[in-house]
């Protein structure tokens, strides 16, 4: 788990931004408000190309307009203003992380995931590899990843 109050990929649930409902079924998993928006993680490369203005943003800080061209092939990601509060990764920071948004790109054209805060229905974020397993299993949610584990059902 790492440190603050962002979900920064140790603490996560991540999904395509591609598909346009996938903001509505992930608020909807939280029980949170419809209007409630989730974030995208970029690779730190690819960020210009996607968001106006955009630099390095590793802690989701920042706020960034996605760009006109690239909007309808993150909508899960684009708030209503047609920003995006941004993170970005590259390899130094955290390889895996950064291997498995290059593996996305690389079949789906798009170097971006949703990430947001793994955790559902008002529960605490996930703190421990039980929180996690339990959240799993009492959730709808496909495969779990922990180091080299993984879970699907």
């Amino acid at each position: 788990m790492e440190f603050g109050p962002r979900s920064l990929g140790s603490r996560s649930i991540l999904a395509s931004p591609i598909h346009p409902d996938m903001q509505a079924r992930l608020n909807d998993i939280k029980d949170r408000e419809d209007f409630r928006p989730v974030a995208p993680v970029a690779l730190e490369e690819d960020v210009s190309d996607w968001f106006e203005n955009a630099g390095v943003s590793p802690f989701m800080l920042f706020v960034f307009p996605v760009k006109d061209e690239k909007a309808n092939e993150i909508p899960a990601v684009r708030h209503t203003d047609g920003t995006a509060r941004v993170q970005t990764i590259n390899k130094d920071q955290h390889p895996l992380y950064h291997e498995l948004i290059k593996e996305f790109k690389a079949i789906t054209g798009v170097p971006v995931l949703v990430n947001t805060s793994f955790n559902t229905r008002g529960e605490p974020i996930v703190c421990s590899p039980r929180d996690a397993i339990e959240c799993f299993w009492t959730s709808p949610f496909d495969a779990l990843i922990i180091n080299s584990f993984i879970l699907q059902k």
